[in-house]
């Protein structure tokens, strides 16, 4: 078992899934993958399982483990990272991964996220669009701007000094999700996102905005929405009220 382990939601990433595998397993530095599939109609298990049995005695493949778990309906990113964070951690992986399914995320930026934690102390690495400037490829403008002021909004709703409060590349230490009551995360929308960093901030986490370069999907559909833009906006107002009446306990630095 590697220590680290990535955490790749899908739904109809049939045409990605597989170079994005080989391109995980290619990295000098060795990590396994949990693919969450939201019972994609265009068989992107399928793809998967086909491919691991086509490449079973690849040395690249062997270096590394691919679990699938096909769930039976679509019930949003969020619950597929819960999903995946409870088997992460039953299995006993010391750092945990999300990451996009479509690319966006270059995969040679997980070695940087896991130097954030592994040898800097950090206990959450964000891979950050906006910590440098905007590194944003691909997006529309609008979407861009919408996606810099939505994160400009969360740091005044909230005060939490992350620049790209949306983010869903990620590195966490094992110990910020055994902090964190999963069953209590309420969004499941990109306001996910939101609330694992407000909470793992509120228990008093170091976080580490890693400069990233974010690369719109060349393949497939987006899954953005309206429901989940509305969710983040004014879910936000609520999380940051609910917080002043709970108690959080502040983690040990070590």
């Amino acid at each position: 078992m590697n220590k680290g382990i990535i955490i790749i939601p899908t739904y109809n990433e049939a045409e990605n899934i597989v170079p994005l595998i080989e391109d995980i397993a290619a990295l000098p530095e060795k990590f396994d993958i949990l693919i969450v599939d939201d019972n994609s109609p265009d068989g992107t298990t399928d793809k998967v399982e086909d491919y691991i049995k086509s490449r079973k005695h690849d040395v690249k493949i062997d270096d590394l483990k691919v679990y699938v778990d096909k769930r039976e309906d679509k019930k949003g990113l969020g619950t597929a990272y819960i999903h995946g964070f409870k088997k992460a951690l039953e299995i006993g992986y010391e750092y945990i991964f999300e990451m996009d399914g479509d690319f966006s995320h270059n995969p040679y930026d997980i070695i940087n996220l896991y130097n954030a934690c592994a040898d800097e102390g950090y206990d959450l690495a964000v891979g950050s669009r906006y910590i440098s400037g905007v590194n944003v490829v691909n997006w529309p403008m609008g979407r861009v701007l919408l996606s810099y002021f939505a994160s400009t909004y969360v740091r005044l709703i909230t005060g939490m000094p992350v620049k790209d409060s949306t983010a869903g590349f990620k590195c966490y230490k094992r110990r910020v999700l055994e902090t964190i009551d999963l069953d209590k995360i309420k969004f499941i929308g990109y306001a996910f996102q939101i609330e694992m960093k407000f909470t793992a901030w509120k228990y008093g986490f170091r976080i580490k905005e890693v400069p990233i370069v974010f690369t719109d999907r060349k393949r497939g559909e987006s899954k953005m929405s309206i429901n989940i833009i509305k969710e983040a906006i004014f879910g936000v107002i609520s999380m940051k009220i609910n917080s002043f009446f709970k108690k959080y306990k502040i983690a040990n630095q070590t």
